[in-house]
């Protein structure tokens, strides 16, 4: 038994840490939303703060946007033109992607000061291109509503889960101290 936990103790310390700060932020997460009344930003901060930004980015579009807040569940409901196109609910905001991507750059940690910029870095990229993603989602669901199913189900998940999946690969393979140990 002594001789396996020796022989996969790296993997063992990739396991125990990832799934340590995974539940940390996750359970930090958790709170964060239940404490969130939606009194003041409906129906919670992060979730308004993406739907005010979308907002903004597809009026810089040329769009005529308006963002309601969901009469009958905590979303915020999209008006594109006047036209009811989505809903903006609390797993849009990428704030999930972004605990598992830095839960991920954690377990694989190298330095501190350069995971910390990484993590930083990283998430605010997953934000943005989540931001973009959001813009084109109601784009396309607008002007071509038929494919609805393919746009939110197939093609934006792609979008965030592969470059989350590009971003760990640049940093195992560039940053890791796991990757300089095994070199």
């Amino acid at each position: 038994m002594k001789a396996l936990l020796v022989k996969y103790k790296l993997v063992i310390k990739f396991i125990l840490t990832f799934l340590s700060v995974y539940l940390m932020l996750s359970l930090g997460y958790k709170f964060y939303l239940q404490f969130s009344d939606g009194s003041l930003y409906y129906p919670d901060y992060i979730t308004h703060l993406v739907a005010v930004q979308c907002q903004d980015l597809l009026q810089v579009l040329g769009c005529q946007v308006d963002m309601i807040p969901h009469p009958n569940e905590p979303s915020i409901k999209v008006l594109l033109n006047g036209s009811y196109i989505s809903r903006i609910i609390e797993g849009c905001n990428a704030f999930s992607v972004i605990i598992l991507f830095v839960s991920f750059i954690a377990a694989f940690a190298s330095d501190f000061k350069t995971t910390s910029i990484y993590m930083l870095l990283g998430s605010v990229l997953i934000y943005v291109v989540n931001l973009i993603r959001i813009v084109i989602i109601n784009l396309g669901l607008y002007y071509y509503p038929e494919y609805e199913a393919v746009l939110h189900e197939v093609i934006f998940p792609v979008i965030i889960y592969g470059m989350m999946f590009l971003l760990w690969v640049f940093w195992v393979n560039r940053f890791s101290k796991i990757k300089r140990v095994n070199a």
